[in-house]
């Protein structure tokens, strides 16, 4: 019942956010939403980063060590990156044939493509995310290699944006950890076990400001929207690219009634806080404690896998941005007469299949993603800045939309993982007030 009532109170904070936004956008508050509303939303976020690094690697260092078998971690490892390659996959074509289906980018007119050009072709964050995927671009085939062993483990801890080398790490350790024997092992074993309990309750009192910490996030989303105008002239490209990410979510609910056994509508339900909150930040990275929460409480899979998967998955699991990629190259494409071939849509498939795996798991690397996968198909380097002026405006809304189907695919994948594994169980859910009783 508690858990019921957090989706609704989540999901009212969302509409109330949203409505209130508006509000303030038409009598021109959008200042007083910077000063005094948007700072909620970002501690709630700053809050949920905060024990991201703290949670994984308790959390996989736990779930390594009580495997008792380095052969299941391996099966584990296998399983999680084929199926995350294999929905990649289907992602984009899922994008490609309803952008080649629909051709949203013959209906912009010249005009709009002017004003766009216009409003953000210069922009500072347009031209930053050109030279982020430049030096991307610049990097050697197994620089993504290299990135992930750490140097220094406090300085791979320190920083969120190094989650591949936090993964490393937890994993070394808890590899280390099998192999010195469980006596030897018992005393870290057990700091790290007390370690993920304590993270764990940090999400239960963090998620109970998550309907406040929408409302704000939200609020600041509409107020900060831009030329109303200019979000309508996309609105047949933002249907597309939304239409695109149901028939993803419609497939995850597949996957999960036919391979799990569970009901579709059940999965929902107790994966939605997780799904809200990615739609509120944007990012895979901040909901992640969330998600392993929902995941291992509410959906019943075993920390063996979870730790793993999720982890994973916030890193290289992009299948919503994916998605997006295809459309918006074709988009692109479409609206400034560059045709594209049927090797072209081949090379997008793996160009963005591959680049979702090093993208970062924060708001606005889909745009970096979207440059390199528009220069793979000899897109004009001259107009990379008016392609992505062309659907800059919606970015922030669709980015929205495809983190939720991100963090839904981590969930779905953990499931299916759990279930090959026999790690599937009766789900068993804690509540933040759980041992109020012995501190009173």
């Amino acid at each position: 019942m508690k858990s019921l009532a957090l989706h609704w109170k989540i999901l009212i904070g969302m509409l109330s956010g949203v409505t209130f936004g508006f509000i303030m956008l038409e009598v021109g508050g959008a200042d007083f939403v910077a000063s005094w509303i948007k700072p909620i939303g970002t501690i709630f976020v700053k809050l949920l980063k905060l024990i991201a690094v703290p949670l994984i690697l308790a959390s996989l260092i736990k779930g390594i060590s009580d495997l008792k078998d380095i052969s299941k971690f391996a099966s584990i490892g296998l399983k999680t990156i084929i199926i995350y390659v294999l929905t990649t996959v289907i992602a984009i074509s899922i994008g490609l044939i309803l952008v080649n289906t629909l051709n949203p980018g013959d209906g912009v007119s010249a005009e709009t493509i002017s004003k766009l050009t216009e409003t953000y072709a210069d922009n500072s964050s347009v031209q930053g995310k050109i030279a982020e995927a430049s030096r991307q671009q610049a990097s050697r085939p197994l620089d993504f290699l290299v990135d992930m062993v750490p140097d220094n483990a406090f300085s791979a801890l320190s920083n969120n944006k190094l989650m591949l080398q936090v993964i490393f790490l937890a994993m070394f350790l808890g590899i280390s950890l099998l192999l010195v024997g469980e006596k030897s092992a018992k005393p870290l074993k057990d700091f790290f076990d007390s370690l993920n309990d304590v993270v764990l309750k940090m999400v239960d009192l963090i998620m109970l400001t998550a309907p406040f910490a929408v409302f704000a996030l939200l609020a600041n989303v509409v107020v900060s929207s831009g030329d109303p105008e200019l979000l309508y002239a996309l609105l047949f490209y933002s249907g597309v690219v939304v239409g695109g990410l149901t028939l993803m979510v419609c497939f995850y609910l597949v996957l999960v009634s036919v391979i799990t056994k569970r009901n579709p509508l059940w999965f929902l339900k107790q994966i939605s806080p997780a799904q809200l909150l990615a739609f509120s930040t944007s990012s895979s990275a901040a909901t992640l404690p969330v998600t392993m929460e929902r995941v291992e409480e509410h959906l019943g899979v075993d920390k063996e896998v979870s730790s793993f998967v999720l982890p994973v998955g916030a890193t290289i699991n992009m299948d919503g941005t994916s998605l997006y990629q295809a459309v918006a190259a074709v988009f692109i494409a479409q609206a400034l007469d560059f045709d594209l071939t049927f090797t072209d849509q081949l090379m997008i498939v793996l160009t963005a299949l591959l680049a979702s795996i090093g993208s970062a798991a924060v708001p606005g690397a889909g745009m970096v993603m979207l440059v390199i996968v528009l220069e793979s198909v000899g897109f004009p380097a001259d107009k990379l800045a008016i392609g992505l002026a062309l659907i800059f405006a919606v970015d922030r809304p669709l980015d929205m939309c495809r983190t939720m189907v991100n963090v839904t695919g981590d969930a779905t994948v953990s499931m299916i993982v759990a279930k090959f594994e026999g790690k599937l169980h009766t789900p068993k859910s804690k509540e933040w007030d759980d041992h109020l009783e012995e501190v009173k």
